[in-house]
């Protein structure tokens, strides 16, 4: 069974989305997931394989395609023979369309388009030449203000179409995500356990067969945090509670909590929670003497 790559994406915090069109001879991308939701379009592709999820499909001379995170997916060479094939990929964070601007009645499309899209979606010619100009203007323009509501726009014409499929089946896509959250779940039980040893990058990417590079890149993917800043936070959580419920020395906590040195344990401490353990300790204690 080939490796599916789960791929950090060039989006950032600070974009609402990441845009790259692309002319190639050939579809070399192997297959792979990431977080971010994704709308791909391709043209003089027939002979392109897509394969999303469970789903695989041959394809004609234009696809369109909105993929929720984290399922599987690629475009495959098979038997295109173009020797310009044309790509728009955009990627998006699912957060860009808050919950609760998507509750709103005129949103409802746009909530419906993305409880299909994690399952992946496809879209037919009729919907792809609406949107084709639509496409090609948000491709030229500068990134702002006016080319995020065009990217809306767009995401807007396509959540009102009535011609789509949807690809994948359900259980098939939520099962890798599902195989996933079982991997990070381990990961964080032994964290959890063994918080006061020494934890070893590579005694945890074995725990998950990855290497330790993959290890890393596919922790933060599905946590947001890196492996060293979530066992640092796990420390920190059992050294406050020690703090705030024993009398145990601030030197014991520190060694307790699998610090290995107590200007180390001082210089995280402040810097996460804004002030010394010692500081720390009074104000809780202050706190709950007022009331």
């Amino acid at each position: 069974m080939n490796e599916v790559i789960s791929e950090i994406t060039r989006l950032s915090e600070k974009d609402c989305y990441h845009l790259v069109e692309r002319h190639k001879k050939q579809h070399t991308y192997p297959m792979h997931r990431h977080q971010e939701m994704e709308l791909n379009f391709v043209e003089n592709c027939e002979g392109t394989r897509r394969i999303v999820g469970d789903n695989i499909e041959v394809l004609g001379n234009y696809d369109i395609a909105l993929l929720g995170g984290n399922i599987e997916h690629t475009w495959e060479q098979h038997e295109c023979t173009s020797p310009d094939i044309r790509e728009i990929t955009i990627h998006f964070s699912r957060d860009l369309f808050a919950d609760s601007f998507l509750a709103k009645t005129h949103m409802k499309p746009l909530a419906d388009l993305f409880s299909k899209s994690d399952v992946g979606i496809a879209f037919g010619m009729k919907t792809i030449m609406r949107v084709y100009d639509k496409l090609n203007e948000l491709v030229n323009m500068e990134p702002g203000f006016h080319s995020v509501m065009k990217f809306m726009d767009l995401m807007y014409e396509l959540a009102i179409s009535t011609d789509y499929k949807l690809l994948s089946t359900s259980a098939f896509a939520h099962a890798a995500v599902a195989s996933d959250s079982r991997r990070v779940q381990r990961v964080k039980d032994f964290i959890d356990s063994n918080y006061r040893n020494e934890i070893r990058l590579q005694e945890l990417a074995e725990m998950s067969s990855m290497t330790p590079t993959a290890f890393s890149r596919f922790f933060k993917l599905r946590t947001a945090k890196s492996i060293s800043e979530y066992i640092i936070d796990v420390r920190l959580g059992h050294a406050s509670r020690l703090l705030a419920d024993s009398t145990m020395a601030v030197v014991e906590i520190c060694y307790h909590c699998g610090f290995n040195n107590i200007s180390n344990f001082n210089r995280i401490f402040k810097k996460r929670r804004g002030c010394t353990p010692t500081e720390f300790r009074e104000n809780y204690h202050k706190k709950h003497i007022i009331s």
